[in-house]
């Protein structure tokens, strides 16, 4: 499933955004994030941006590259091969129902995809269902781009930081220390 479009809509009486994305394959999938899932995957992200690029760069110059990077798309999307002149094309299936499905939580986690890091992000949905998407480069940036213009649009605050655990739990030394982004 290759992502071709995004769409979303803040909907002031339901404090929700409707988010929905169609495929090469002609499907459209619509959920409903609350401002605690946009919020999380906003901060989850942006975090996970940045400790990869620490795996090359020193933390500030990883900071600075990642909100560098986040500027640019926001000031001109086509640098990235992205076009906002394009009108959202529905799509005519619906694997998942017409509906707008409410997304309970969101997970995210960087994969390798090839030679490029992508964002794995689970949707959890009702009943413990989930779908998984994986996204890279210009798709991860302009799904960003769209949660945070509708963030502001809402007013829903700044993007929280993501604290790392600290301390000497089991689970920390197991997990070799990773940050929590759940």
């Amino acid at each position: 499933m290759s992502i071709k479009q995004f769409n979303a809509t803040y909907l002031a009486p339901d404090d929700r955004l409707l988010f929905r994305f169609n495929t090469l394959e002609d499907t459209e999938f619509r959920f409903w994030f609350t401002r605690r899932v946009t919020l999380f995957i906003l901060a989850a992200t942006q975090h996970l941006i940045v400790k990869n690029l620490e795996q090359t760069h020193s933390p500030e110059a990883a900071k600075a590259i990642a909100e560098f990077s986040k500027e640019a798309m926001q000031v001109d999307p086509s640098a990235q091969g992205i076009s906002q002149a394009d009108t959202y094309q529905p799509a005519l299936s619906f694997p998942l129902g017409a509906d707008p499905l409410l997304v309970m939580d969101a997970k995210c986690t960087l994969e390798k995809q090839g030679l490029e890091d992508a964002l794995s992000l689970d949707l959890v949905l009702p009943g413990g269902a989930n779908i998984n998407l994986k996204m890279a480069g210009p798709t991860l940036q302009a799904m960003c781009t769209l949660l945070d213009q509708l963030r502001g649009h809402a007013a829903w605050g700044e993007v929280p930081e993501v604290v790392e655990a600290s301390g000497s739990s089991e689970e920390n030394k197991n997990e070799g220390n990773k940050p929590l982004v759940h």
